[in-house]
């Protein structure tokens, strides 16, 4: 609501724009149950693994930004790591029926859908389905694959329906205002993702045009759960280095497109890549390679991606935070007072 008084304007908020309407919030509830006991299994399984490996929580700490430091026996990776955090910030976020959770949650509820569906075509393998059998914890770490499909499958089937028009404030023309401000940082963002997509999927090309690496193992290895021999909750190095690239590419197809409901995806996709980044600038670090790449040139562009990463991924997730989206068109501040006259 706007109220004008001689040469003040006050802005008064109504109806919160970023929270989702009234029939939508069944649908929020419970997306954030089936992430929050998600997220809260991931960490159970965290627990487990600090409690009987070799080194003590310190050790685990200085190992989250550390690969050097990393207690070798883990349950779960960097990657699950990062989710266990992701599916927790998204639950609450749809807890309080934040709109920014709806993309966030569908694309954690596509790569779980992902990660279970390579783990079924492992499961038709009879010598893999019985390493599940001879692991004294094989039927709990099937019974978390088991729980992480069904959430793959009821987030969406519950937030799909739950689409929410653009809210725009009255008199604002569609060129301009928050709406135009939050679609330029979403094709920002977008050209970010699809850059760091490109070029993540040169090198993944050329390792395995390189010669010495089986395509078809590693084709395999992306599809496939049972290629190890064994159970692991682990997701395997194939599988998440095409799985960043076929996120990097989608996300930054639809925000290049200035999709309204993409903010979430982008902003938990960017936070995840930044912090596996920062955690190869570190291991760059204590092993020495700054100092010796540049005797190369594939050192040399290593380096460059490494450090475009950094900063594509640091600032997509501050236009994702930021006021560039705005609360989804609406008048993001509370209120205001501009004088008459003599005032910016």
């Amino acid at each position: 609501m706007v109220m004008q008084d001689g040469g003040t304007v006050d802005v008064r908020p109504g109806a919160d724009p970023g929270r989702a309407a009234p029939e939508h919030r069944g649908a929020y509830r419970v997306t954030a149950l089936c992430l929050g006991v998600y997220a809260g299994t991931l960490l159970a399984w965290t627990v487990y693994g600090i409690a009987r490996g070799d080194g003590d929580l310190d050790d685990f700490l200085e190992g989250l930004f550390n690969p050097g430091a990393a207690p070798a026996a883990q349950v779960l990776g960097p990657y699950e790591w990062s989710f266990t955090v992701v599916f927790a910030v998204v639950a609450a976020l749809a807890l309080a029926q934040r709109r920014v959770a709806r993309s966030a949650a569908l694309l954690s509820a596509a790569l779980l859908l992902a990660v279970s569906l390579r783990e079924g075509v492992g499961l038709l393998s009879g010598p893999y389905r019985a390493q599940y059998g001879h692991d004294p914890l094989g039927g709990w770490a099937l019974a978390t694959r088991g729980l992480g499909l069904v959430v793959a499958l009821v987030v969406p089937a519950v937030l799909l329906p739950a689409v929410e028009g653009r809210r725009r404030a009255p008199g604002t023309a569609a060129w301009a205002g928050p709406d135009a401000r939050r679609d330029r940082s979403a094709r920002i963002c977008g050209v970010l993702f699809l850059l760091m997509g490109l070029a993540r999927l040169s090198w993944t090309v050329r390792d395995l045009t390189a010669g010495g690496t089986d395509v078809a193992h590693y084709l395999r290895g992306v599809v496939d759960g049972s290629l190890l021999g064994t159970p692991d909750l682990s997701a395997s190095t194939e599988f998440t280095t095409v799985g960043s690239v076929l996120t990097l590419l989608v996300l930054g197809t639809l925000a290049l497109c200035a999709r309204r409901d993409v903010r979430g995806a982008l902003l938990v996709f960017a936070a995840v890549e930044l912090y596996l980044t920062v955690r190869t600038v570190v291991w760059l670090t204590v092993t020495d390679f700054f100092n010796r790449s540049l005797e190369t040139t594939e050192g040399a562009l290593s380096m460059a991606t490494t450090a475009y990463g950094l900063a594509a991924m640091t600032s997509v997730v501050v236009l994702a935070t930021g006021r560039g989206f705005g609360p989804y068109g609406g008048i993001r501040t509370e209120g205001f007072r501009t004088a008459r006259a003599g005032r910016p």
